[in-house]
């Protein structure tokens, strides 16, 4: 038998290389140019929040106005006009993964929708809002990889998607194993070894393009708590439960304000679905009035305050209830902004009332497995609250108590909400993916 007959001829080879080539040309080319969005859009976001302060500063009422006008606004330019870019973007990436030709040229990784997401999220931010950037990065992320490669004339697949949607939580957040290990809790519904690759390549390109614009820093600075084993053993279960009922909470409110049906017991939530810019002036009113009751503790991202917790020091332990009022307010209203920052917020908040049942041990420490249970409560991605709170923080020494708050979160969420939430949200847009919704989306 003649074996040079099964071998592929040299043109064939050729022309693979040359196709293996162009794609790697694409994940580079995107992934650089995503890279230097996030940056900008962090930077845009953090001046936004910074000027509406100013703006409270000289005129203390203003948000009871601004806030609910802004939200209404905002919310009906998206319906009208950007559909696609509601809530925070994530479920718009998991659905274009499902359908990854079809949305090549569709709405939900668009640069149009991409454009209106980052307007919106900031618009968010100039009122207000309690929205992070991280989510609205994931799908302006994707969307630029897609762009790339329908300029570069390359084949748009379920990986190129969530391999842009992987670099966008690694740019946001400068932590490139959270980017690798999302896309695979949550981004991709079957993930292979074509898709890793390509995934690692493009956290890998844009986590040196914020590194060598931005420097190498910790998302919420170095910290060092450290847990003996006594407290470990209960604290964590502790935090876990807490989380785990508070974010499935959380979670549950946004799937049903989402979902459709005519039930007589959703009565309220079709009445609500029914008026959304209204709904959404009410829930700026809400975010409004929640700011001004806090002094301001849970406008924005909480960022500061979470930090300055995580160091040890203290906050009003309003914090955590506020910033979780004003952040499901913010999320219900259907406008776009992500959760991921709040939500790390809240449960900065909700470690400090657990550690006010501990004194004498770490502040700082607890407030951390706070944030890893209530983030694990919210999304059900443990793994991936895991390391992003070790990647955000420089903390190697509290992964055995992290990993036991984040499964016991994990659990107890998914009793408290047996839908996981980016994936009950996503299916709106797999049955709808061009058409607005006639539902208060989030």
């Amino acid at each position: 038998m003649d074996k040079s007959a099964s071998k592929p001829a040299p043109r064939v080879l050729t022309r693979r290389r040359v196709a293996t080539v162009h794609n790697r040309l694409a994940a580079v080319l995107g992934a650089v140019a995503l890279g230097l969005v996030a940056i900008v859009f962090a930077r845009t976001g953090e001046a936004a929040q910074g000027l509406f302060l100013r703006m409270v500063a000289v005129f203390p009422h203003a948000p009871f106005v601004v806030t609910p006008l802004v939200f209404a606004g905002v919310v009906l330019v998206t319906r009208r006009a950007f559909p696609a870019a509601r809530g925070s973007g994530i479920p718009q990436v998991m659905a274009a993964a499902h359908h990854p030709e079809a949305q090549a040229n569709g709405d939900l990784v668009s640069i149009r929708t991409a454009l209106a997401k980052l307007a919106g999220t900031i618009a968010m931010l100039l009122a207000g809002g309690s929205v992070g950037r991280e989510g609205p990065t994931v799908q302006i992320s994707a969307a630029l990889m897609v762009a790339v490669h329908r300029w570069l004339r390359v084949p748009v697949s379920a990986g190129v998607i969530i391999a842009g949607g992987a670099a966008g939580v690694a740019a946001a957040f400068n932590t490139p194993l959270a980017g690798v290990a999302f896309a695979i809790e949550e981004l991709a519904a079957a993930f292979e070894q074509k898709v890793a690759v390509l995934v690692m390549l493009a956290v890998m390109i844009s986590g040196l393009v914020s590194l060598g614009i931005a420097g190498d820093y910790v998302y919420f600075g170095a910290t060092g708590g450290t847990m003996p084993l006594r407290t470990m053993i209960i604290v964590s279960p502790v935090a876990g439960v807490a989380g785990g009922v508070c974010g499935g909470l959380f979670a549950r409110a946004l799937i049903a304000m989402t979902g459709r049906g005519s039930a007589p017991g959703n009565r309220l939530i079709m009445a609500l679905r029914s008026r959304p810019v209204l709904f959404a002036a009410l829930c700026g009113l809400v975010v409004a009035s929640t700011g001004w009751a806090t002094d301001g503790l849970s406008w924005g991202t909480g960022y500061d305050t979470t930090r300055h917790l995580l160091a040890g020091d203290s906050a009003s332990l309003t914090f955590g209830p506020a910033k979780f009022i004003a952040t499901l307010a913010t999320a219900l209203s259907g406008a776009p902004g992500g959760i991921f920052a709040p939500s790390l917020s809240v449960g900065a908040g909700l470690g400090q009332l657990i550690a006010a049942l501990f004194p004498g041990s770490a502040t700082g420490a607890i407030v951390l497995l706070g944030m890893v249970g209530y983030f694990t409560g919210v999304v059900r991605a443990p793994m991936t609250a895991v390391i992003i709170m070790m990647e955000m923080t420089a903390d190697r020494t509290m992964i055995l108590p992290l990993f036991a708050s984040a499964l016991i979160a994990d659990a107890v969420s998914a009793w408290v909400c047996p839908h996981k939430l980016y994936h009950a949200l996503s299916r709106q847009f797999h049955a709808e993916p061009k058409a607005p919704s006639a539902a208060t989306e989030t």
